[in-house]
C-alpha cells in the first residue's frame, strides 16, 4: 500500500488500476479496490477521474501509448525509409506478440477493456497509420516509395498487416509458421510501395 502521504497524481491512480486489473481482471476490479491499493478513499480517485469508465478508458489509453512511444522512436530514427517501414512494422509485432505472451491474464484483460472504449482504440489506430503515414512520406520525398494518396497508402498497409497486430489473432501468433508468414507479408508490402 502506498504512503497515504504521497501525492496523488492520475498517473498514480493509473499505476495502481493496472495493478488492480492484472489481480483481479476487468470483470472483478472495482474502483474501491485500485483506492484500497493506494490508501485512499474511493472519493479521492473519482476526484481524478469522474467515473469508472473514464478510468478504465485512461488505463486503456496509457496501456496503448506504451506501443505508440516505442513505434514513435523507429519513425524518428535515422533509418532509410523501406529499413524504418520494416522496422516499425517487426516493433508493431513484437510489442503486440510480446504483451500477448508475457502476461496473458493482463492482455486478456485489456481486450476487455479496448472493447469497451471504441474511441479509445480508433485514437491509437489513427495515431499508428499516422505513424506510418509520416514513414511514407519520407519515403515518397527521397523516392523510395510510390504513394499517390499517403493516407490511404497507410491504411491499407495497416490493415494487411493487421494478421500481426490485432488481438484477435494473438492466439496464433505462438504459431511457428506466424514468423514466415509475416515475413512473406512483408517482402509485399514492401515491393507495393517501392518506386
Amino acid at each position: 500500500m502506498a504512503p497515504p502521504t504521497e501525492t496523488l497524481t492520475p498517473e498514480r491512480i493509473l499505476a495502481a488500476t493496472e495493478e488492480v486489473l492484472r489481480r483481479h481482471g476487468a470483470a472483478k476490479a472495482t474502483v474501491v479496490d485500485v483506492a484500497r491499493a493506494l490508501g485512499v478513499s474511493h472519493g479521492s480517485v473519482y476526484r481524478h477521474f469522474r467515473t469508472k469508465a473514464e478510468l478504465r478508458g485512461a488505463v486503456t489509453k496509457r496501456w496503448l501509448d506504451r506501443t505508440t512511444g516505442l513505434l514513435a522512436e523507429v519513425v524518428a530514427a535515422d533509418e532509410a525509409p523501406p529499413a524504418k517501414l520494416r522496422h516499425w512494422l517487426e516493433a508493431l509485432f513484437e510489442a503486440k506478440r510480446h504483451k500477448a505472451g508475457d502476461d496473458p491474464e493482463l492482455f486478456a484483460t485489456y481486450t476487455v477493456l479496448t472493447s469497451e472504449n471504441g474511441g479509445v482504440v480508433d485514437a491509437h489506430v489513427a495515431e499508428l497509420v499516422g505513424q506510418l503515414t509520416a514513414i511514407l512520406a519520407e519515403g515518397v520525398e527521397q523516392g523510395a516509395f510510390e504513394a499517390p494518396d499517403l493516407s490511404a497508402t497507410a491504411r491499407a498497409v495497416f490493415e494487411a498487416t493487421a494478421h500481426f497486430h490485432d488481438p484477435a489473432y494473438a492466439p496464433e501468433w505462438p504459431r511457428p509458421e506466424t514468423r514466415p508468414a509475416f515475413e512473406a507479408v512483408l517482402t509485399l508490402v514492401l515491393r507495393g510501395v517501392a518506386a
